[in-house]
């Protein structure tokens, strides 16, 4: 049937996801219960004990429709970041409000700008919808502002900035995004995507471009500090006017009753973000510390992961697996040479890092030029 099917989809590659906890069970014979799971930034202390309530409360009503327009949760979005409804639409995770813009606003041969190493979602959804993707170097693996400026051409429809950035980690500031905003052409659509903000002491403002009604979209998740990956439920912060396309994109119903339950309650639950923050703060801190003592390059972050180069990505992955921990291999985003891990439990960054360590003994690692933490 590929000859009936959209051409560009023959380029395609799927999202490859991190490698769930059952499938390596089933694969190697091996406990759930023993596994540890590194590799899809995921949040180690799982969802806030209210976000939980409010969940199974809402379970009993599972035989009714959600609240397709998600009142409650955009009204309490809105008011946490002094803007309005009509500044907010929910998505089945913020990855949905990416495919919302590619239905909005691209057309086949326009163009997509994005930093070379930064979430592969956005080539994805690019292709999906026949746009040339533009990558732009990144040296030192910080998302070049000043060069994807001069990617832009007439046919630039949008511009991707993962601030922290994923996989790396790294982040672009305040002063650097003004002179990029300042310059940026009028028919250009900026989209900050913010799925760590929440990690950050001291985040850039870009909801001032929101709030002024530039071609702004802000991508925010309930998937890592309120630890809901499951539900999948995000969403994105515009002007009125972009947040009205766009909701002539979205299916009715795209964000399920359970999950805007969660998240409404998890958003207002302030203590397990602040305990979510010191355990990613401190197994962070020790990860890059003991990287750096084993001689190993990373790269500094501002999320709740680190990458790392172990020589083989692969190799060193696929050994870890063996040993019942599971990380990120780095080859599909051109970082054959890398791992990502996430920040987990104390306990478990600790058995993570003994078991490189062993693997290191064994001569599993490679070696790169020596990173320095700031």
């Amino acid at each position: 049937m590929w000859k009936y099917a959209n051409p560009q989809l023959r380029s395609l590659q799927p999202y490859e996801p991190g490698k769930p906890v059952e499938d390596l069970a089933r694969e190697l014979g091996l406990e759930p219960g023993k596994i540890i799971k590194l590799a899809s930034n995921e949040n180690p202390l799982g969802p806030s004990p209210k976000a939980r309530q409010a969940m199974i409360e809402t379970l009993e009503r599972s035989h009714f429709y959600p609240d397709g327009g998600g009142y409650y949760l955009r009204e309490a979005i809105a008011e946490e970041l002094g803007l309005s409804m009509a500044n907010v639409i929910l998505g089945n995770g913020s990855n949905e409000i990416i495919e919302f813009l590619g239905h909005a606003y691209l057309q086949p041969g326009d163009e997509v700008v994005v930093a070379k190493h930064s979430f592969a979602v956005y080539r994805l959804m690019a292709q999906l919808f026949g746009a040339k993707v533009v990558d732009v170097p990144d040296p030192d693996f910080v998302a070049d502002l000043d060069g994807m400026l001069a990617a832009i051409t007439p046919r630039t429809k949008e511009v991707f900035i993962a601030n922290p950035n994923n996989p790396t980690g790294t982040m672009v500031f305040q002063d650097d995004i003004d002179r990029f905003m300042s310059r940026v052409p009028e028919h250009v659509m900026v989209v900050f995507d913010e799925a760590y903000y929440e990690f950050l002491d001291d985040a850039p403002d870009v909801l001032k471009y929101v709030r002024a009604g530039r071609n702004v979209v802000v991508l925010r998740t309930f998937s890592k500090i309120q630890g809901l990956a499951n539900l999948r439920i995000g969403y994105g912060l515009a002007a009125p006017e972009i947040v009205e396309v766009l909701q002539r994109a979205r299916q009715p119903f795209n964000a399920n009753g359970i999950a805007q339950a969660g998240a409404l309650a998890g958003m207002r639950d302030k203590t397990h973000m602040e305990d979510t923050r010191r355990v990613t703060d401190e197994g962070r801190n020790f990860l890059q510390a003991e990287f750096l003592d084993m001689d190993l390059e990373f790269v500094p972050s501002h999320a709740n992961f680190v990458l790392v180069r172990v020589g083989d990505g692969k190799k060193v992955f696929e050994a870890l697996l063996r040993r019942g921990i599971i990380v990120r291999a780095m080859g599909s985003y051109a970082l054959p040479e890398w791992i990502r891990v996430s920040v987990g439990t104390m306990p478990q960054n600790k058995t993570f890092v003994a078991e490189l360590r062993e693997m290191d003994g064994e001569g599993l690692l490679g070696r790169g030029t020596l990173a320095k933490v700031s």
